[in-house]
């Protein structure tokens, strides 16, 4: 039963029994995968706070032949968007979006679930993994978490082929901001003209595309409306 590290994503855990957890991750070079944390549960466990969605872990597992659960040994925290959530400011006056809203815990639940969604079971694909660890990136520099979930969206629509070439629909101020993403990294996000009317309308397309493509609804995406509706 070979023993395998890798830098990873963690994408979502559930529980299993008592004291474990079923923990699901992205990785570089393997894909996702899904395995048992044993006794994540418990209060003093070896995993501590490494299981938090969209945390960025160094990790070690067992994986057995024909297991679709491999067995994980540890995680380690390289960064945990935890710490840096919350630490944005509001808009900036006369010039780009630079805040985040206060739901920014509901984003990162919301970037883990759609590469979730995304992700191939132990089929690898680098730059799925790379967009996420770009968001970490983002996050830790304060960039706007609104702007950047369109940003996200585009780009996962993008590299998955289901965003249309025929953009008729959209408004100049919304392709131009689409234009724009397609040269700038996450981290340049805030610098992007984001008027909150662009915002609105790319996320209803985004959304309907990401409900056609997936065919259903996110479960992170109904907590961020509701939060928005009460704050």
């Amino acid at each position: 039963m070979p023993l395998y590290t890798a830098d990873a994503l963690i994408l979502r855990t559930y529980k299993l029994g008592e004291a474990d957890r079923i923990v699901v991750f992205l990785t570089r070079d393997r894909g996702k995968k899904r395995g048992v944390a044993k006794g994540a549960r418990r209060p003093r466990s070896r995993f501590a706070a490494a299981l938090e969605p969209m945390t960025e872990v160094r990790l070690a597992y067992f994986e057995k032949e024909r297991r679709e659960l491999v067995g994980l040994n540890y995680a380690e925290t390289v960064r945990s968007p935890l710490s840096f959530a919350m630490r944005s400011e509001g808009p900036r006056e006369g010039g780009p979006y630079r805040g985040s809203s206060p739901d920014a815990l509901g984003y990162i639940g919301y970037f883990a679930e759609l590469l979730d969604e995304w992700a191939q079971e132990a089929d690898a694909d680098d730059r799925l993994y790379r967009l996420g660890a770009s968001m970490l990136d983002a996050l830790s520099a304060g960039a706007p978490v609104e702007p950047l979930a369109r940003y996200f969206e585009y780009w996962l629509l993008r590299l998955q082929g289901v965003y249309p070439e025929a953009r008729g629909t959209l408004s100049g101020d919304a392709m131009a901001f689409l234009a724009a993403s397609r040269s700038v990294t996450p981290l340049q996000v805030g610098d992007l003209p984001a008027p909150r009317s662009v915002l609105n309308e790319l996320e209803q397309v985004h959304r309907a595309l990401i409900t056609m493509h997936l065919e259903k609804n996110l479960k992170s995406d109904r907590v961020l409306r509701d939060l928005r509706r009460h704050s």
